[in-house]
């Protein structure tokens, strides 16, 4: 009987990167495809969104309501029923940041307020460095 000498192979340790080059140029014809699509604008109804929640907060937040006439309310103040100018509201609010420069804001426009009243409010609170502001909706969603 004939002797058979048995040699061992080495076992292969090389990676077969193949499938991952497979999978790498598959994401990028989706992310080409899909880049150009993120740019367009949508027309969107804001005031009425199903939204998640802020969160809890340790503090009572600064809300500053408009109305469709323009007419700026806010929490803070010695009445929140009467309106007040964006100078008397940037004061409001830089006296308040002052003490809490973690306060968080709620601006709440009126559906039917003109886009450069709400817009007006944000550019005070940006004079004034608040970049935690949050836009208020109704809770149902169409």
């Amino acid at each position: 009987m004939p002797r058979y000498r048995h040699t061992r192979k080495k076992p292969i340790s090389d990676i077969n990167v193949v499938p991952y080059i497979d999978v790498m140029l598959v994401l990028l014809v989706i992310f080409m495809v899909t880049a150009p699509l993120l740019q367009h604008g949508v027309e969107v109804n804001l005031p009425d969104a199903a939204a998640v929640a802020a969160g809890t907060l340790e503090s009572e937040p600064l809300v500053v309501n408009i109305d469709r006439e323009g007419r700026i309310f806010s929490t803070v103040g010695d009445d929140p029923e009467q309106p007040i100018s964006l100078e008397r509201l940037q004061a409001q609010v830089a006296a308040f940041t002052r003490v809490n420069p973690e306060l968080p804001i709620y601006v709440g426009g009126d559906e039917d307020a003109a886009y450069g009243a709400v817009l007006s409010v944000f550019v005070v609170l940006q004079r004034i460095g608040k970049d935690k502001i949050l836009l208020m909706t109704e809770g149902g969603g169409r």
